[in-house]
């Protein structure tokens, strides 16, 4: 296990995505202004359990993902962070935020490609690309059904998961997923539950 700084936040982080932030908060700047100093300079992001992203006391989950800063900004009244998820992580215990969140973490494995997966993997692309396509038409998405993935088949797994039109609990339940198998499963499952309920909408 090691310590890890924390950025609790309302959305949940995937593997190879990108993560823009504005910091703001002390607690937060006095985190950035050490973490830089690192090489290379990572930071864990938890989704918010209950509770604000500003201002602290929050619950929090217990999976989340590093994310390593790649470009850092100063503008008026705040840092302009791009940092990319990296590696997913499991929570073993909170430290006291003095001033800002700590965890000890334990890293998770990765998971593994398989090239029997192929077939699976179309038919959860197929799926995220229909809820996308589906979702679009009731309310606005912030990836369109067409965009492109990593040929990573990895990357391209984990980007399916973080695009899909899916609830906050759900992307939790897709980070925590302990082989490639399980991941595409359960993503193609949701995405195809989440398209049902927006036809319903019509």
């Amino acid at each position: 296990m090691a310590d890890l700084p924390m950025f609790p936040l309302g959305s949940v982080l995937f593997p190879h995505m990108p993560l823009q932030l504005r910091v703001f908060e002390h607690r937060y700047l006095v985190m950035l202004s050490e973490i830089l100093t690192n090489e290379p300079p990572e930071f864990g992001v938890v989704l918010i359990e209950r509770g604000q992203e500003v201002g602290g006391g929050e619950n929090r989950f217990m999976h989340g993902t590093v994310a390593q800063v790649k470009q850092v900004e100063e503008s008026d009244g705040f840092f302009a962070l791009v940092a990319e998820g990296e590696r997913r992580v499991e929570v073993a215990e909170w430290a006291e935020d003095a001033p800002y969140p700590v965890a000890s973490i334990r890293e998770l494995p990765e998971l593994v490609w398989d090239d029997d997966l192929l077939s699976l993997r179309v038919e959860a692309e197929r799926a995220v690309r229909r809820s996308l396509a589906v979702a679009s038409e009731y309310s606005q998405q912030e990836w369109a059904a067409t965009v492109e993935v990593s040929d990573d088949p990895v990357a391209g797994a984990w980007q399916l998961a973080a695009i899909a039109p899916l609830a906050a609990l759900d992307q939790v339940s897709l980070l925590r997923a302990a082989t490639m198998e399980q991941l595409l499963e359960r993503l193609a499952g949701l995405a195809g539950e989440a398209e049902e309920t927006f036809r319903a909408l019509a």
